[in-house]
């Protein structure tokens, strides 16, 4: 029997270089209108998984033990990464990797942050219009009241992480962010586009990692929760709106959303993405022997 019926087809890495300049090419040009839907789109994805994420976990410190919740909580925040993958959508930390096809001189660093600026608006607008429409849903007094207070705890956590370890948060989350995606360049199938996905993505979140786009629903809810929850919410858990006096929309953005995003440009973009583009695109000065 012929052995190459039985032969697996993958993408090498030189190969899934060349995937990512071209791919880089291509949402560099994308009209702006598109651009911006689908980056929206991208948003309430990644929002979905931190809805999944946050219910999955709640209550969990209770019952389970501490790494086992994060894994949980790991694993199920995935459907945000599948859905923009599979479903098709703009998500600015996988952008990131747009720098290849920058460093090949393929596309000018205008069109670059012309990509990145519409992208990171428009995750913004997805995630943020999610959080707002997840209040409404008052599914934060589930389980009596214990979804809402997982969200509250794990909205001023994010805001009490200093600057500095902020950034370093955000640089090894989107190098695994982009690592899941680079793994995505060498799929063949929709199941292989899962599988690249989950590991990567499951370890970020585990890990407890910095994610720009995930926290800009993770702060909002929790923020309107504290703001407008009614008493009875309050009753349920045993605190009020002044136990979480950090929470703030200025923590958000200042000590949160600004050093994350750096970080994460920095480990996307530079770890990733100009790592990668150095070892199988650049072409080198003086010949290797």
């Amino acid at each position: 029997m012929d052995d190459t019926n039985y032969r697996i087809e993958m993408m090498l890495p030189a190969e899934m270089a060349k995937k990512a300049e071209q791919l880089g090419v291509k949402k560099a040009t994308i009209g702006w209108r598109n651009l911006l839907l689908l980056s929206i789109m991208a948003g309430a994805f990644i929002a979905l998984g931190a809805i999944f994420s946050t219910t999955v976990t709640s209550g969990a410190a209770l019952t389970i033990p501490f790494g086992i919740s994060k894994l949980l909580g790991g694993l199920v925040f995935c459907l945000g990464l599948i859905l923009v993958v599979v479903g098709g959508a703009e998500l600015f930390t996988g952008n990131n990797l747009i720098i290849m096809a920058l460093a090949s001189g393929k596309i000018t660093l205008r069109q670059l942050l012309r990509n990145w600026i519409i992208v990171y608006t428009g995750n913004f607008i997805g995630s943020f219009l999610t959080a707002i429409i997840m209040f409404f849903t008052r599914q934060f007094m589930f389980g009596k009241s214990v979804i809402g207070l997982n969200a509250l705890n794990i909205a001023a956590a994010k805001c009490n992480i200093g600057f500095m370890e902020a950034i370093f948060l955000g640089i090894m989350c989107n190098a695994l962010v982009c690592l899941a995606v680079w793994l995505c360049f060498s799929a063949k199938s929709t199941t292989d586009k899962i599988l690249s996905i989950i590991f990567p993505i499951t370890a970020f979140v585990a890990c407890g990692f910095e994610h720009s786009v995930a926290n800009m629903y993770f702060i909002p809810i929790g923020i309107f929760i504290k703001s407008f929850a009614q008493p009875l919410f309050w009753e349920n858990i045993g605190k009020t709106a002044g136990d979480y006096v950090t929470l703030t929309w200025t923590n958000f953005f200042i000590a949160n959303l600004l050093p994350v995003t750096i970080g994460n440009i920095i480990g996307g973009s530079v770890l990733v993405g100009l790592t990668y583009w150095f070892v199988y695109i650049r072409k080198p000065r003086v010949p290797i022997f």
